[in-house]
């Protein structure tokens, strides 16, 4: 195999590329997707062929030599998104399935199966490089903490955005708007956290502060998905006059991921302010 694609890791990585686009096409053959929870799986593809592609060239390139001036440990980095690729394929995979796959729906069920595949490949991937016991943020637990979070926040706004385009327009209480800004907000900031314990310079400059400033996030963002959890519950569940969805029985799936999805973050939130709390 020429190319960024040599041994074992290259051509694990280029299967994966070869699957995940293989999905993609799949999907995208099959129209215009408007449903939120499509906008997602598609989204993941294109993620997932995105990331071993570049970690693949520039590692071929010998870039990553170069970036170990901004970057404090290239292990730790490529096997922490492996990993996040790996858990949001997975998702992908999983939702495609309940939300989509049917036994008439033979493009569907196609696209299931390579998902499923890039799934395998992913898992295969993440798993042989947490092997070599990679050092460094992203591999730590702290690190895996913020990254599970920032997904999970994805998924709460994937099912408070499905959940609003298929009710009726006229039901936007306030409320679940001021829920969804939360989720947003939050998961801006965990993002921007991850990016600051990533780059080398910034960590020497705001070391303390950094710490300072994640202790003070933790508090808040405990705070914030409270009351986000009550105002969805309160403003969402209630439905003596308003009944958003055409479909009665399906009325709460999202309703009840948005609640399930923030009260797991707000358990790991909890479990970062303890670890922040020790770590000082």
């Amino acid at each position: 195999m020429c190319g960024p694609f040599k041994g074992c890791q290259g051509i694990l990585r280029l299967l994966e590329i070869i699957v995940s686009a293989l999905s993609l096409i799949i999907v995208i053959s099959r129209g215009k997707m408007v449903s939120p929870w499509g906008v997602w799986c598609e989204f993941v593809w294109v993620f997932c062929i995105t990331v071993p592609l570049v970690l693949s060239v520039v590692e071929d390139k010998k870039w990553h030599i170069l970036l170990a001036v901004f970057l404090p440990n290239w292990a730790d980095l490529t096997c922490g998104l492996t990993s996040l690729c790996a858990l949001m394929i997975t998702s992908a995979t999983v939702i495609f399935a309940a939300v989509f796959v049917c036994l008439s729906c033979v493009v569907n069920i196609l696209c299931f199966i390579s998902s499923l595949v890039a799934t395998v490949l992913f898992l295969i991937d993440g798993a042989m490089q947490k092997m070599k016991f990679p050092s460094g943020y992203m591999c730590s637990l702290r690190g895996s903490l913020r990254t599970t979070e920032a997904f999970i926040a994805c998924i709460i706004l994937s099912a408070a955005t499905d959940h609003f385009v298929n009710g009726e327009w006229s039901f936007r209480p306030a409320g679940m708007i001021c829920s969804v800004l939360v989720f947003a907000v939050c998961l801006l900031v965990t993002v921007v956290i991850i990016v600051l314990h990533l780059l080398k310079l910034l960590q020497c400059l705001l070391a303390f502060k950094l710490n300072m400033m994640e202790l003070v996030f933790n508090i808040v963002a405990v705070l914030l998905y409270l009351l986000a959890v009550i105002l969805w519950s309160v403003f969402g569940y209630k439905r003596s006059k308003y009944n958003p969805y055409i479909c009665q029985k399906c009325s709460f799936v999202d309703m009840n991921t948005v609640n399930i999805g923030a009260i797991v973050n707000i358990v790991f939130y909890i479990v970062d302010l303890v670890l922040s709390i020790k770590s000082r």
